[in-house]
């Protein structure tokens, strides 16, 4: 009974998720050691007729989420922050180690690996989505 109102929660957010179109998957946060920011990875499904149009992230256990994208340049990787990332209707955009990602700066207090934190995806026509990501070793390079 007392994990009742989270799994009511829980179906509610999937009943939501599948009624805007929006549908996030394999959700995860490799940890970095120290102070070093984090990054947050997924796949985000557009099983609308539109495109919509990814504007931001905010995670309340850090003080700052920025969209990035990993590009080489000359032969030198670096990462850019990005204001939008469009996903086709009826395609997906997979945020990935090497691609787009969600940056996450300055945590506000420790994590544990195993653990998930609280992810809101923000988007352009006003829409959120919220899933829970993994946390992962500084390792990690996918999704389990």
């Amino acid at each position: 009974m007392k994990h009742l109102p989270w799994a009511l929660a829980a179906l509610l957010f999937a009943v939501s998720a599948a009624a805007n179109g929006l549908t996030v998957s394999a959700p995860w946060v490799r940890v970095m050691p120290g102070d070093l920011p984090c990054g947050g990875y997924f796949t985000l499904e557009n099983g609308s007729d539109q495109d919509v149009t990814l504007i931001g992230a905010s995670v309340p256990d850090f003080a700052r989420a920025m969209l990035h994208n990993s590009v080489s340049e000359n032969g030198v990787e670096k990462m850019v922050p990005v204001d939008r990332v469009t996903v086709p209707a009826h395609g997906e955009i997979r945020f990935q180690p090497g691609g787009y990602h969600v940056m996450l700066m300055k945590r506000r207090h420790s994590l544990s690996i195993g653990d998930t934190v609280p992810v809101t995806l923000r988007f352009a026509d006003g829409r959120t989505v919220e899933a829970s990501f993994k946390l992962r070793g500084p390792a990690a390079m996918g999704a389990e």
